[in-house]
Parts: structure tokens; sequence; C-alpha cells
């Protein structure tokens, strides 16, 4: 069996490259495998919807979540599309589920907080088709605005949980996932991580793709959740918890190694990695399904055991339920509650608490050498704040706020990196379209807010949850000034396509929004287009916005440099005329520096947008000709 070289084009402009092995040839009997790939947890979490039978999928770009709806759209089989918000995405999934197709909707952790409300409902009324929501959590917030761990989702709402631990987990439980929801009739939250989601593993690959296509069968007393239906529903969500937790002690998702009688570690997901990195000869509880725990399976495994750990990041979820099965454990009076769980903080974590597992205690010198090597090698490391990239079309809009000194209620997207130096050009960052209704918050708070806010909002997330609260600033006669910031893309996530661009995730044209004619729609009397890259009328359209006694919509409109290269003049600086005052490195462009008492414009990474030439008053940066 050779290794064989293979590539994959994926949306976008990259490609994907892998390494697999072909298997012997063999007769096509059920299940066989072909292949074997190294894929990462959310190209798994794909192949396995799609060996499942996943024929919709659906959902909302979010870092680490992104890949798996891009993957999925890859196969001719599945239907896939980007929804306008989660909430959308999980109730086209419903509907998809009710008729009969098995179904997928994909998120990150906050994406769940916005659907919510059908969850919950849908717990009660239950599927048709499997139907499984992923919700992809964030440890160490990578790209994301809080740490939220949702395995609490899953108990809160009533239904089974499934982590995996690594890419061939990802695919199978996937697959499994779709089972169990149409065997209990219930939604399955496939829970992974940051770490699961974006790392790569082998995985076998099937030949087989179940083909599921049930019939819709009206039952108001099921799917019509008025009161009456509701408390009958909620009795049957109470006796489904009953066998989903006899089910669990007996799933092959948990699992018990046997290794030692002293120490034994009850976990799972990514955590069981890490604890086997470092403890490989402890016993272990491996938990493949979280919710509801096997309750027999975990006091059989602690009765054997003299000392009981619970390892698992963030939240004591696993541990606050272990220990009420009067089980003693150690866990989060050892381990932190925040962040990624490391191996390396948690070897030292458990040093530190005098604790060795199996007999095999770390050497204190060995862990001091690390701790001591890793601070040598982020002392030599250079800094790299996060920026807008050279020649970003947001950069003169922020620039233009702040010489205008006005409170700036701000969203979550690349454009939220304008908080930072220099820049410092926005006030808040709640959550997708917190920045509208924010704005008009400030406004009621105080008539002296009036005429000194705008509220700024990108093209996607506006779609996502900027509407409603726009329409609210009509109803109640606010007159705050909001600020789309339109680069015609879902930038920080990858550059996916979302209403506003006029293509769907399969590639196809479609109708494109019209945020114009939207906002006249709703009763928006004063909407205005303005190039980001003309500073002074930018500047000067924002002003007179803001000061008008009625709300208006500002429309940014240039397409990101990721998606639609833009390229002007090569810029340099006359060092004859420049006097160091720095006014350009106030833009925060990675392309402008200072070295030696020096302004210099690297021309690798400039684009020639030409803001630098329109802020520096003494015209000490110069174009040389050409593109740059």
């Amino acid at each position: 069996m050779q290794p064989i070289l293979r590539t994959c084009k994926l949306p976008g402009s990259w490609i994907r490259i892998e390494f697999f092995e072909k298997l012997e040839e063999k007769p096509k009997e059920k299940g066989a495998f072909l292949a074997k790939e190294l894929l990462s947890g959310n190209e798994a979490i794909a192949r396995g919807a799609y060996e499942g039978g996943v024929r919709v999928a659906a959902g909302y770009p979010g870092t680490p979540s992104s890949e798996i709806l891009e993957n999925l759209a890859l196969f001719d089989e599945i239907y896939a599309q980007w929804s306008p918000n989660e909430k959308v995405a999980l109730e086209v999934g419903i509907g998809s589920s009710l008729g009969g197709a098995r179904t997928l909707v994909a998120m990150k952790h906050v994406g769940l907080n916005v659907a919510a409300d059908p969850l919950f409902t849908l717990s009660y009324t239950g599927v048709n088709a499997g139907l499984i929501v992923v919700s992809c959590d964030d440890p160490s917030l990578y790209s994301s605005q809080n740490e939220q761990d949702n395995r609490h989702y899953a108990r809160a709402a009533k239904i089974p949980m499934l982590e995996p631990s690594d890419s061939q987990e990802a695919k199978d439980f996937t697959i499994l996932g779709f089972e169990i929801s149409e065997e209990f009739d219930a939604p399955v939250l496939l829970r992974s991580t940051t770490r699961v989601s974006h790392s790569k593993s082998i995985v076998e690959i099937s030949d087989e793709r179940k083909e599921i296509d049930l019939s819709y069968e009206k039952n108001p007393q099921k799917y019509v959740m008025v009161p009456g239906h509701a408390i009958k529903r909620h009795a049957f969500v109470e006796e489904r918890l009953k066998r989903l937790a006899e089910y669990s002690d007996t799933s092959p998702l948990n699992k018990i190694e046997r290794n030692s009688s002293e120490i034994g570690i009850i976990t799972g997901g990514i955590s069981y990695q890490y604890a086997k990195e470092i403890f490989p000869g402890a016993s272990y509880l491996k938990l493949g399904m979280t919710y509801p725990l096997p309750r027999d399976m975990i006091l059989s495994f602690a009765s054997d055991i003299k000392t009981v750990y619970v390892i698992e990041e963030l939240d004591p979820f696993l541990e606050e339920q272990i220990r009420a099965m009067g089980i003693k454990t150690f866990g989060k009076e050892v381990l932190p509650r925040v962040g990624e769980l490391k191996p390396e903080i948690l070897r030292d974590k458990l040093w530190e608490a005098g604790c060795w597992v199996a007999g095999e205690r770390h050497k204190k010198a060995s862990v001091d050498e690390a701790k001591n090597r890793k601070k040598e090698i982020a002392a030599n490391l250079p800094l790299r704040p996060p920026v807008l990239c050279p020649g970003c079309p947001h950069r003169g809009v922020f620039y233009a706020l702040k010489q205008l000194r006005l409170i700036v209620p701000g969203d979550i997207g690349c454009y939220t990196l304008a908080a930072l130096p220099p820049l410092e050009a926005m006030d808040t960052c709640i959550c997708m379209g917190a920045g509208i209704g924010t704005a008009l918050g400030f406004e009621k708070a105080s008539e002296k807010y009036k005429g000194r806010i705008a509220a700024v909002i990108g093209d996607s997330t506006f779609i996502h949850s900027g509407i409603t609260p726009l329409i609210d600033i009509v109803y109640n006669k606010g007159c705050s000034t909001v600020i789309i910031l339109d680069n015609r893309t879902t930038a920080m996530t990858g550059r996916q396509d979302h209403p506003g661009t006029g293509v769907t995730l399969k590639g196809k044209k479609t109708k494109t929004l019209d945020f114009a004619k939207l906002a006249k729609a709703i009763g928006i009397e004063s909407v205005v287009e303005v190039d980001p890259y003309d500073l002074d009328e930018t500047k000067k359209r924002i002003k007179e916005e803001v000061e008008k006694a009625e709300p208006s919509l500002i429309i940014s409109s240039r397409p990101c440099l990721l998606v639609e290269k833009f390229s002007g003049p090569v810029l340099e600086v006359d060092l004859a005329s420049c006097v160091d005052c720095g006014l350009c490195l106030r833009l925060a462009c990675p392309a402008i520096s200072k070295a030696d008492e020096k302004i210099e414009i690297d021309p690798l990474l400039c684009t020639g947008c030409e803001l630098c030439v329109k802020v520096c008053n003494l015209e000490a940066i110069k174009r040389t000709g050409g593109k740059a």
C-alpha cells in the first residue's frame, strides 16, 4: 500500500492537500472501507453526515464551525445552504427533518444562543428523520466574544449530547447520532471544540451511504406546541431522558480502560487526548455520550478506583453531576475553568497539587525545564498585535469616526479590531446585531447623546441580526445613525457568501439583497453610500448624517481585499519631507512602521489605498508610479 497524494478544491481560493492509503481491493460489502484519509474534525463531521445519509444541511459561518458546511456543499447528494442566522438555519433543519430527510445544522457556540428558541421546543416536538445540531465551542476564545460551555444546553434542553475526541470519532459519532435521534425521537447535540474541529487525524472512509426517505405524517398533537399539546410532550421528554440514561449505560460511546486501581480519570472530548498524553498509566472512563451520563457505569468504575479525577475543559459539567452521585472526585479545585486544557497545563497543575498517576510522578526538574524553555521561546517571538489587513476598506471609516469623537456601538466581525490602539474607535461589542440596539439605548438614556452616536455593523452581521433593531430605531422614533460596513463577504470566518453577495453556498447566482431599498422599505428616508477610501467625503457624510434629527443609514461599500484585489499606486515615504509626526501610524496599517526613527512603507504589504497620503499634512508620502 503506497501513499497517494490527492488535491481537493474547496470553496474559495485555497487547496487542501491530503495523504491517504488505498486499501486492498475487496468485494463491496456493507460498510467496506475504501480508504484512510487525513481529515480535520470538521471535515470528518461532514464525511459522517454524507455516509449517514444527510440530504439537507444548513448553518451560519462562525469559527471554528465554518468548514463543516463548506465540505458538505461539495457533495452533489446534499443540499447545503448558508442561512441568514442560526435560528433560521435550525428552523430550516426542523422542516427538513419533518419532511423525512436526515439533516445537519452547524454553528459555533454563540450561534446556539441565537438558535436556542427553536431548539428547546424542538426537544418537545421531537423529529421525524434524524437531526443533529453541531455546536463548535471555542475554549481560549481564539475567535469569539465569550468562552461559554455549551454542554449546559444539552442538560437544559434535555437532549442527548455526543462529544468526539478526534476526527475518527467525529465521523462515527455523526453517523450514530442520526440513529440515536430517530430511535429516541430527539434532536442530538454534537459538541466539538476548536482543537477537535481544526486538528487532523486519520479517518477510515466507507463506501456506504445510508438512504433515508421518510414521509411526513400530519400530527398536530406532536408538532403544534400550544399549551395543551406541550404539557403532554413535556411528559414525553422526561420519560425519554430516562430511556436515554439507560442507553448511555450500555452505549459503545462510553468505555472503560482498566490500567490502575490507584488513579482513575473520567473525561471526554479533547480532554481525553490531553490526559492520555500526560498520564498513559491511569485507568480511564472515556465518555463519548456526555449527556445524559451513564450513572451505573460511573459508579462501577469509581468503586474499583482509589482516587478519581475528572478532567474537562471550562465548567465542571461532568464533575458536578458525578459528585451528586456521591463520588468523591478531584477536578476544578486543581484545574482551571478558563481557557483550553492543554497537556502542559494539565501536567503542571496536577504537579503543583501534589498529584501523581499510577505511580508515574513527573520529576519537578523536567516540569521546570519545560516552563523555562517555553518562556525562552516566547521571549524571542516578535510581537504581532491583531490589526486590520493592509488596505482594509474599514480603516477609513474608523479613522473618520475617531476624528469626529463619536460614540460608536460596534459589532462582531474583523472590524471589531478597530477597538484596539491606535484606532480605538469602537465603544461596545456584545453580540451579533447588538450595536444598533445599543445605539438606540444610548439615545434614549439621555438627550446629551443625540447627534453623537454612530453604530457600525458588517454586511453579513446586518443580515444576521441587524434588521430588526434598525426597525426598532424607526418604530420608536430614534435618530441614530447606522453604518453598514459592506465588504461583500463574511470576512472574519473565511469569506463565505451571504444574501448580500448574490451567491449561494453551492455557488449558484441568486437575488442580491439591496440594503438601500431595504432601509427605505422600513421607513429610513436618509440613506447614503460612501467610498471609505475617500476619507474627506466619508468624514463629511458621517458628520452630516449624525447631526440629522432622524434615523439614517450609511453604506460603506468596498469589497474585502481578500475577495477582490485592490491595486493602487506604489507608495513610499519622502524622508526629506517627513518630520516623524506619527499621523500615518494612527491608521494602524501593517504596511507602515517605524524603524531607526524613520517611517517606512513595506512595498510587499502596501496595497496603494492612499489613506496615508490623505492623512499626511506635509505630503511626505509619494506615489512612485506603477501598481502596488
